[in-house]
C-alpha cells in the first residue's frame, strides 16, 4: 500500500506541476499579447501624431504664401491708389508746360505752376503726407538733418533757422528728413 500511495503521491506531485507550467504557459501568452497590444497602440499614437505634424505644417506652409500674397496685392493696391491720385498733377505739368510754349509773358505760367504745385500738395495730405515743421522749431534729429550750424543770437540754442530741403512724414513714420541750417 505504501507503494501506492507513494504512486498516487508522485502522480498528483506530477498532476500540479503540470497545472502550474500551464498556468505559467497561459500567463506569458496572455502577457504577451498585452505587451503586444500597447506596443501597437504606442505605434498608432506616433503615426498619429507624425500625420498631426505633416498636417500642421502644411498648414502652416500655406498660411505663409497665402500672407505673401495678401501683402503683394495690398501694396500693388496702395501703389496704384497714389499713382491714380498723382496723374491729374502730372496732367497740369504738362498743361502747363504747352502753356509756356503758347505764352510770352510767364505771368500765366507761373500761376499756373502754383496752382499744380496746390494741387500736388493736396494729393499728398490726402494720403497722410505731411511736411515737417522747421524754422524756429527746436532742433530735433529724429526729424531734422543739421548740415550747417550758424551763430545767432536773436534765436535761441539749437533752433532750426533755415530750411534747406523739406522733410515729409507720412502717417506718423519719415519718409524725408528735413535738411536744416541751426542755430548756436
Amino acid at each position: 500500500m505504501a507503494t501506492e500511495e507513494n504512486k498516487n503521491a508522485a502522480a498528483e506531485e506530477i498532476a500540479a506541476e503540470a497545472a502550474e507550467e500551464t498556468a505559467a504557459e497561459e500567463t506569458t501568452a496572455d502577457a504577451a499579447p498585452a505587451e503586444k497590444t500597447a506596443e501597437e497602440k504606442l505605434a498608432e499614437e506616433v503615426e498619429q501624431l507624425k500625420d498631426k505634424m505633416i498636417r500642421h505644417a502644411a498648414e502652416f506652409d500655406n498660411f505663409k504664401k497665402r500672407t505673401q500674397k495678401e501683402r503683394e496685392e495690398l501694396y500693388g493696391t496702395a501703389v496704384c491708389d497714389t499713382i491714380e491720385k498723382i496723374l491729374p498733377v502730372k496732367d497740369n505739368l504738362e498743361r502747363a508746360v504747352a502753356a509756356a510754349d503758347a505764352e510770352t509773358s510767364g505771368e500765366g505760367l507761373k500761376e499756373g505752376v502754383k496752382m499744380i504745385l496746390k494741387q500736388l500738395d493736396d494729393v499728398l495730405a490726402a494720403i497722410g503726407v505731411e511736411k515737417i515743421k522747421t524754422v524756429g522749431e527746436e532742433f530735433n534729429p529724429e526729424l531734422h538733418n543739421a548740415v550747417m550750424h550758424e551763430e545767432n543770437d536773436e534765436l535761441g540754442e539749437n533752433t532750426v533757422s533755415e530750411e534747406l530741403m523739406s522733410g515729409y512724414t507720412c502717417k506718423g513714420r519719415v519718409v524725408r528728413f528735413a535738411m536744416v541750417k541751426v542755430a548756436n
